[in-house]
């Protein structure tokens, strides 16, 4: 089931990839957008890279992508793919390599299938909707990734560019269920190493967040056996009208624990 989709999804990918860090290894110029946030010639080249693939196998269906223009035809369509090129363009900037392209189809609103990709490690998560999680490593080798059993000294993540105050507090106050300081993850590298077992909370309040930065995640750490959802518990649909997360986002791997501290 989703074959064809992983494997034209897989390759766009892999083919942005080698796009995105030719651009990393030059003297690159960063634009500023209306939203203030940057963009390089990385984030186009790949955007244009995924799409033209996925346009050409799949023509029926729709795209939401950070770096195209949204159009409303979008709603009309049963399946779209929303695609964030390089997620993390601030990490990107900075050189830390903690930026990832993100591809998810949803279809009736819910996503179907997922892929984050990290360039530099050169490792590829996917997931597909009840067949679990998977990596690919640099070797080529597949083998399958879950959520960590820890129900005590939890492993928290926070963003390296945007750790509000608000997720500071929440980290102090309840710091009795984590095992040290959060730890600094930039871009949808913190959903794989959820995935994967190499972390076990993350918390965002800020709504600047939109649905390209967690649709990709949300079905791989879903499928591998963790949460996505709102702070409130409500899990999250997609192709909305408000691409924003306006009340941020929580992820972890064992809800319970995430119910017992939003009390």
């Amino acid at each position: 089931m989703l074959e064809r989709e992983l494997t034209a999804a897989l390759a766009a990918a892999k083919k942005a990839e080698k796009a995105i860090l030719e651009v990393y290894g030059t003297a690159f110029d960063v634009e500023i957008k209306e939203d203030n946030s940057p963009v390089t010639q990385a984030d186009k080249k790949a955007d244009d890279i995924i799409r033209g693939i996925l346009s050409a196998e799949f023509p029926e269906d729709g795209f939401l992508t950070e770096e195209s223009a949204d159009t409303p035809e979008r709603h009309q369509k049963k399946r779209i793919w929303i695609v964030d090129p390089v997620d993390g363009t601030k990490e990107f900037v900075s050189r830390n390599g903690e930026f990832t392209t993100n591809i998810a189809l949803a279809e009736n609103g819910q996503v179907i299938l997922g892929i984050v990709n990290v360039p530099v490690l050169k490792k590829t998560y996917y997931a597909v909707k009840g067949q679990g999680a998977y990596c690919i490593e640099p070797d080529g080798t597949t083998h399958p990734i879950h959520v960590s059993s820890r129900k005590e000294k939890m492993r928290s993540m926070r963003s390296i560019s945007f750790f509000r105050p608000e997720e500071k507090e929440f980290m102090e106050r309840n710091a009795a269920y984590f095992e040290g300081e959060a730890r600094p993850v930039g871009a949808a590298l913190k959903f794989c190493l959820l995935a994967e077992g190499e972390g076990d909370f993350f918390i965002r309040y800020n709504g600047n967040t939109k649905e390209w930065d967690v649709a990709a995640g949300d079905i791989l750490v879903k499928e591998a056996g963790g949460f996505v959802c709102e702070p409130s518990g409500k899990d999250f649909t997609y192709n909305r009208d408000d691409v924003y997360n306006r009340n941020g986002y929580v992820m972890g791997n064992i809800l319970q624990d995430w119910m017992l501290l939003s009390k």
